[in-house]
């Protein structure tokens, strides 16, 4: 018997999925319990409906990742930066502030966990940053700390 399942269901399957089990196991344990519904053509016309629906917002993420990425794309964040002898800054530069520069000179709200960096930035100069919008879509952006 085919059945879909309605909640994830140890040795048979995840949520949603549509499986076939024996005919004993679906009428005695997965439909009377809930786990499952089963397969009719209503049924199978609601699980393609939302497996369209989650795909079509799927890509709507992934464009509107690739378009924040446009705007950030080979840009250069610019950070002022107090600093003591040699060089050296007090403290670092942190992912935190950088997405606050994001947001301030270019308008891109971005997650600070989204943002990685090559190294530590501890000095002046200019340093390669990358953002993972989406798992399909990663930036490279340049960071270049001033001294204020």
């Amino acid at each position: 018997m085919k059945v879909i399942l309605q909640q994830d269901v140890k040795g048979s399957g995840k949520k949603g999925q549509l499986i076939n089990v024996s005919d004993g196991y679906a009428r005695n344990f997965l439909l009377p319990k809930g786990l499952a519904i089963e397969a009719n053509a209503q049924a199978m016309n609601d699980l393609k409906n939302r497996e369209a629906a989650k795909q079509h917002k799927a890509d709507v993420e992934k464009q509107s990742a690739v378009e924040l990425g446009k705007k950030i794309a080979g840009k250069t964040v610019k950070r002022t930066a107090k600093a003591g002898s040699n060089g050296r800054l007090f403290g670092a530069v942190t992912t935190k502030e950088i997405a606050e520069d994001l947001q301030k000179q270019f308008g891109c709200p971005i997650d600070k966990k989204k943002i990685s960096l090559d190294a530590d930035i501890k000095a002046f100069g200019t340093y390669n940053a990358e953002v993972r919008l989406h798992p399909e879509v990663k930036v490279s952006f340049f960071v270049t700390i001033v001294e204020e």
